[in-house]
C-alpha cells in the first residue's frame, strides 16, 4: 500500500528550492565536478519516502547507488540512500531530499514507537490517523503513517460515514437520530457507520442504536475502560474507538482499555527524524 508521490509533485518540490538554478554553485565554478552524497541516520528511525528522495536526486541527474525502502526501521548510523553525480545535481537535490526523509521519517517513526507500544498491550488493536495532517502534505502524511504500521482513519469525506454531533444537531440531537441508523445502514451496505460519543451515556445510546462503531473522545483512560465493558453488553458486536488527545505518552493506556481502535492526530506534528547527508568530491578516473 506504499505508493509513490507522481512526478508533478516531485518536480514542484524542486521547483519551490530551485527556481532559477543554484547561484552559489554557479559562482564557486564547481557545477561540474563528480560527487557523491550519502544520507545516514542520526538516531533510530523508520524510513519514509526514501523513493521519492530518491526521484528527486535523479530529476536534478544525479545517479541512485543504493537505496533502502520506506518501512525499513534502521539503528543511528545507517546509510540507506547513496547517489553519484555532478556537484550541480548533488547540491540541487540535496535540501529537497532531505526535507522529505526527515518530515516524513520522523512521522514513520512516531507511528511506529505508538504502534508498538500498543500493540504490546492489545495486539489485536488497530491505530489510525485522522485528516488533520496540514494542508498540502496528505499524500506525504498517509505514505508516512502506513510506513510506521499504522493506517488511515479516513482519507477524506467521501469514502466514510463518521457522525458527529455537529451532524446531529440537525435531526433535534443524538437521541432523535439514533432511529435513523437502521436506515442509514440500509442506504449504506458497504460502509460501516461510525458515530461519535462525548459522553458514556451518549455512547450506550450509539451502541443499541445498531450502530457499527462508536467513537469515544476525550474520555480518560479510566473511565473509557469500564464503558468498554457496558458497551458490549448492550451490543456485542460493537466496535469501540477512542480519540482526542491521544499520543506517544498515553497511547499504551488507552491500548489497555480493551478498545478495538485508536484514532489520532499526533503522529503528523513533532519533531522530524534526524537523518545526516554528506557530499564529497570523488575523484575522476585519469
Amino acid at each position: 500500500m506504499l505508493t509513490t508521490l507522481p512526478d508533478s509533485v516531485i518536480e514542484r518540490f524542486i521547483d519551490e528550492d530551485v527556481p532559477y538554478g543554484d547561484l552559489t554553485t554557479h559562482l564557486l565554478g564547481i557545477g561540474g565536478r563528480p560527487g557523491r552524497i550519502v544520507f545516514s541516520t542520526r538516531e533510530e528511525t523508520v524510513l519514509c519516502c526514501t523513493e521519492e528522495a530518491a526521484r528527486v536526486l535523479q530529476k536534478c541527474g544525479a545517479t541512485i547507488t543504493s537505496s533502502l525502502p520506506s518501512g525499513t526501521k534502521l539503528a543511528s548510523g545507517t546509510v540507506f540512500l547513496t547517489a553519484e553525480g555532478s556537484a550541480q545535481a548533488l547540491h540541487a537535490g540535496w535540501k529537497v531530499a532531505l526535507n522529505l526523509l526527515e518530515y516524513a521519517s520522523g512521522i514513520a517513526s512516531r507511528t511506529g514507537r505508538i504502534v508498538e507500544k500498543c500493540k504490546a498491550v492489545n495486539p489485536a488493536l488497530t491505530v489510525v490517523t485522522t485528516r488533520k495532517s496540514f494542508p498540502g502534505t496528505k499524500r506525504i502524511a498517509i505514505k508516512a503513517i502506513i510506513a510506521g504500521g499504522a493506517l488511515p482513519h479516513r482519507l477524506g469525506l467521501s469514502e466514510t460515514i463518521l457522525v458527529f454531533k455537529q451532524h446531529t444537531a440537525f435531526f433535534g440531537g443524538l437521541e432523535a437520530f439514533v432511529d435513523s441508523v437502521a436506515e442509514l445502514k440500509v442506504k449504506a451496505h458497504e460502509n460501516k457507520i461510525i458515530v461519535e460519543a462525548d459522553t458514556c451515556e451518549e455512547a450506550l445510546l450509539i451502541a443499541r442504536s445498531g450502530a457499527d462503531v462508536v467513537q469515544l473522545d476525550k474520555i480518560a483512560p479510566a473511565e473509557l475502560g469500564e464503558t468498554v465493558a457496558a458497551l458490549r453488553s448492550a451490543n456485542p458486536n460493537i466496535l469501540v474507538s477512542a480519540a482526542g488527545g491521544i499520543n506517544e505518552g498515553n497511547a499504551a493506556e488507552y491500548a489497555a482499555t480493551g478498545i478495538d481502535i485508536i484514532v489520532l492526530s499526533s503522529v503528523y506534528f513533532g519533531k522530524p527524524s534526524d537523518i545526516g547527508a554528506a557530499i564529497v568530491p570523488t575523484l575522476t578516473k585519469q
